[in-house]
């Protein structure tokens, strides 16, 4: 085997298209039980020995092979993806990948289905070149990442064995300004919660609003007092854990910049908050935590002036290190308490975990990083995290593994919007970065 082995692109678009041809949304579970069945095919072509784990939501995919070194990559993916939404507003099929202007479209390519296929045909490479791998490997693909992958840490705690590994490398993240991957030592956390208010039994007519108390402005009430309009999060003691960032930290942070026109003209976005740019945006992505409203919700849902019986909203926190889900729930139940709203009713939703945190200096960080000289011509440039989740966090419990994500997606990839695209070129290079990543990893 040698360090110039490429990855052919004559199979790949059709394999990609053969996954990202089986819709698979969270919580759409005979959806996602074809797409693993397709995700383990696959990874039985790509010379892995496969199991597929059941679990009360999607099955967990696991596929493993050993190589030369006994060092061993544990790759993490996801090949849930998000709900197409309007297909009126798609240029084609999204559940069939077409080709214009070099790049792939079609649900998924940016994020899930891509990045997989990419990593699995990276494997097949090497394996065709050398009968072999350089290092020990085990690929793990979950049907609920977007859910909040709320059966990981079981499966970790019931398989620890099959899933054993010395560092683990995940997908995720953006590009600099230059358009090459970042690579991230860490991750955020994430606790997504569901609030509730209740009113009468019965939709009332309005004009008893004098009398009769409104779930929906109690609901938005109890919203107001977990953040400002100054985007600060309000709850007692949310910040009290957290620390600021270190000096290697703030040095990495000012060395980056992202394409800042080209995030705001892909989502039409007039500025950012506070009118930031540049190393601001940088910083606040990568160590502020976020309190976010997805959705608010009326019962029943109605177009007539009436009093709603209930009110609901989701809400979602994205958390960095020291910060825990349940110890930041239990913040809200009783901060929500103090300011006199006890009768909101709080429910954690499945799924969460805390974030990943590993040093910047880590010799696995850096080998990813420096793994990027032959593919993108020059090292990644090293972040702590960026504004974005994942369950690495349970890995570094379950096996002391230090845990790396390289950025895959650009600002017009559309990953929940219509029309999702990647470039061609970008899923040959993210396969062709973890050829070099192995290669490394089998010198350990």
């Amino acid at each position: 085997m040698t360090e110039s082995a490429l990855i052919s692109s004559d199979h790949l678009i059709s394999h990609l298209d053969q996954l990202v041809g089986l819709p698979g949304s969270p919580g759409n579970t005979e959806d996602l039980i074809a797409v693993a069945a397709r995700v383990a095919a696959r990874m039985r072509n790509s010379g892995l020995h496969v199991e597929t784990l059941t679990t009360p939501g999607a099955p967990i995919v696991v596929g493993r092979r050993s190589g030369r070194s006994p060092f061993t990559l544990l790759l993490y993916h996801h090949y849930d993806v998000a709900p197409p939404g309007a297909w009126r507003s798609w240029n084609h099929d999204p559940f069939q990948i077409a080709e214009r202007e070099q790049a792939l479209f079609g649900r998924g390519v940016a994020a899930g289905k891509g990045p997989l296929i990419a990593h699995l045909h990276a494997l097949a490479t090497l394996i065709e070149s050398d009968g072999d791998l350089p290092c020990g490997i085990v690929v793990i693909a979950e049907g609920d990442g977007n859910a909040g992958s709320p059966h990981i840490a079981t499966t970790l705690a019931e398989q620890r064995e099959l899933l054993r590994a010395d560092a683990v490398l995940a997908t995720g993240g953006d590009r600099d300004s230059l358009g090459r991957p970042c690579c991230y030592a860490g991750t955020k956390g994430l606790l997504q919660v569901r609030l509730r208010a209740t009113g009468a039994g019965m939709p009332l007519p309005a004009g008893l609003a004098a009398s009769v108390p409104n779930p929906l402005w109690r609901l938005l009430w109890a919203l107001t007092q977990i953040k400002s309009d100054q985007e600060e999060i309000l709850i007692n003691g949310f910040y009290d854990t957290i620390d600021g960032p270190g000096r290697g930290e703030s040095k990495a942070l000012r060395a980056v910049t992202f394409d800042e026109e080209a995030r705001t003209l892909a989502w039409d976005l007039p500025q950012f908050l506070f009118a930031m740019n540049d190393a601001a945006i940088v910083q606040a992505e990568a160590t502020l935590p976020t309190c976010n409203i997805t959705a608010i919700t009326a019962e029943p849902v109605s177009d007539l002036a009436l009093i709603p019986t209930a009110a609901n909203a989701r809400i979602d926190f994205q958390l960095v290190p020291r910060q825990y889900p349940q110890a930041v729930f239990d913040l809200l139940y009783s901060h929500l308490a103090e300011k006199g709203l006890a009768d909101i009713q709080l429910e954690r939703l499945p799924g969460g975990y805390p974030g990943a945190a590993t040093s910047l200096d880590d010799r696995f960080v850096g080998l990813a990083s420096e793994a990027g000289n032959p593919v993108f011509g020059s090292a990644l440039t090293i972040l702590p995290r960026g504004p974005f989740t994942q369950p690495l966090a349970l890995f570094n419990q379950a096996f002391g593994a230090p845990t790396a994500t390289i950025g895959f997606a650009r600002p017009d990839s559309a990953t929940f919007a219509a029309n999702e695209r990647i470039p061609f070129s970008d899923l040959i290079n993210h396969g062709q970065h973890l050829i070099e990543i192995m290669l490394a990893c089998g010198r350990e």
